[in-house]
């Protein structure tokens, strides 16, 4: 059987053979942490976009959406805390001249000492079977116990460093921890320091009148500083949120594991604004609606859990991720905030802008406190693939690489196939693809046996395999096969058009949210 990372690279190889993701300007050799999506690709995540869009504003009145731009007034990110504090803690190994961020060393450190109490764990289901009661192994085992007490004292110690930002104690730990660089294999590091991850840009004709200005790091901010516009003119009132989908740009050091962490992502982001006071109440209402967006994709309940900050931001007062089981473990996928009226406040003070609400009912004015949702589109996208890919054994010996995405996100609903390049069905296949091509994404293939075929379109997880056969052109009915049974059943083409849409419709998903 593959493990998990062998799997991870199966993973990112189909991506890259079905047109789902490309390594950016790849002819140039690449670029790092950057990445293009292909044709498959940049469909699927159209659609978790759009499902994202629609169970924002659709399902909420008051909820409304912007599109801000990239470049902002520099001081923004002044008001924000960017430029001073947006910084990841970073060290040098002097013999191969590599730079690594000193916290990811020592959370690998951690992950290392969780593999060796998971091997003991397997070891013994394999020799125990179906007697094996894994929590008394865990509380009990002298090994395993070992280890445990070997990582909280080292994640007391790095926590506590990581709260402080004690660049001295966080090199001491990877020194104790005798952590080595993973290219010279040597100990030789430098101090750490502080590093900013903001790109910077200039703006302007000359060298004199260039202004000096960043790429944005995040989305949120376009949101605070449009807080007034969209308030006033769509007359709303509070609560209501503003959403918005867009880039952001991260000079992050490590950026690994594909497109879980990019130095150019995209985020779904929604702020929402609130009465003082009433933000706890607020927070637990949008962490479970998040969760029920997860959930409701199918991709298994069992692989999302929250995860609560244990350092907060200093403006906030709760922050929880929810993560997602990864091949490479639990990770953050999006994050709920309670911001508290840090942003607006601080805006207002450097702008010099009155940036309040007049709250009819209690007739005065205030700062509105703020819950932030803020999803990464592309690391929903690699969830979304990382669960959705099996290798499957079939009977006779046969395999097969199937996508079984939810059909909703599939990014092509439906190949339409004559089974034979002749005698009119070609022809009959371009009549039904035609009509059926203004309500889905349908694609559709001659090329090759109807076997092989079949396997290309479970490989980019089209939920739908459509073939015209001689008794089409008689009966009006044409084969459809199933991606996940592989089952096939012969359907009258009045109806393929309803059985299509009600298996790719986007109404059930939004109205199963809805509590």
């Amino acid at each position: 059987m593959a493990t998990q990372e062998e799997t991870f690279k199966k993973i990112v190889a189909h991506c890259k053979e079905y047109g789902f993701v490309f390594p950016s300007s790849e002819i140039y050799d690449g670029l790092g942490a950057v990445y293009d999506y292909g044709q498959n690709g940049v469909e699927m995540k159209n659609n978790i976009k759009r499902y994202w869009w629609e169970a924002m504003t659709l399902l909420h009145e008051n909820v409304v959406g912007i599109d801000a731009a990239i470049f902002m007034h520099p001081t923004t990110w002044k008001a924000s805390g960017h430029v001073d504090a947006f910084n990841d803690p970073l060290i040098d190994n002097r013999d191969s001249k590599k730079r690594y961020r000193a916290d990811v060393l020592i959370e690998d450190q951690l992950g290392k000492i969780e593999e060796k109490i998971n091997k003991e764990v397997e070891k013994a289901r394999k020799r125990f079977g179906e007697s094996f009661d894994e929590a008394m192994f865990r509380q009990t085992n002298a090994r395993v116990l070992e280890h445990q007490e070997k990582w909280n004292a080292l994640h007391e110690r790095y926590s506590k460093a990581m709260n402080a930002m004690d660049l001295d104690e966080l090199k001491q730990i990877i020194l104790d921890e005798e952590i080595v660089c993973p290219i010279s294999g040597t100990r030789n590091w430098t101090d750490v320091r502080q590093f900013n991850l903001m790109f910077s840009t200039e703006m302007g004709s000359t060298a004199d009148g260039a202004m000096k200005i960043y790429l944005r790091p995040e989305t949120a901010q376009g949101i605070f500083v449009n807080y007034l516009n969209v308030q006033k003119t769509g007359r709303m009132k509070i609560p209501f949120g503003i959403a918005q989908i867009g880039k952001a740009f991260r000079n992050e050091i490590v950026a690994r594991q594909f497109v879980f962490r990019m130095r150019e992502f995209e985020q779904m982001e929604m702020q929402f604004f609130i009465k003082p006071g009433t933000e706890l109440e607020w927070f637990e209402h949008w962490k479970q609606f998040r969760l029920r967006w997860h959930k409701a994709l199918g991709l298994g309940d069992e692989k999302y859990r929250f995860h609560d900050h244990e350092k907060l931001a200093h403006y906030a007062n709760a922050a929880t991720d929810i993560e997602f089981l990864m091949p490479f473990g639990f990770k953050e996928v999006e994050g709920i905030h309670s911001r508290t009226n840090f942003d607006l406040s601080q805006h207002a003070k450097y702008s010099g802008k009155k940036i309040e609400y007049f709250d009819p009912e209690l007739n005065q004015s205030y700062t509105p406190y703020v819950i932030e949702t803020s999803i990464g589109v592309d690391r929903m996208f690699l969830s979304v693939m990382c669960s959705a890919y099996k290798e499957e054994q079939l009977e006779g010996g046969d395999s097969r690489v199937v996508l079984s995405l939810p059909p909703v996100l599939a990014p092509v609903k439906a190949c339409v196939m004559p089974l034979v390049r002749k005698d009119g069905l070609p022809e009959k296949a371009r009549e039904i693809m035609d009509d059926l091509k203004f309500d889905f994404h349908t694609t559709y293939d001659e090329k090759d046996s109807i076997g092989k075929r079949y396997r290309r379109q479970d490989a980019i997880g089209t939920p739908f395999c459509i073939t015209v056969d001689h008794d089409t052109l008689s009966d009006n009915c044409v084969t459809v096969r199933y991606r996940d049974t592989m089952e096939q059943d012969r359907v009258p083409l009045t109806e393929l058009k309803k059985m299509i849409a009600e298996a790719v419709d986007m109404k059930p998903l939004l109205r199963s949210l809805v509590k």
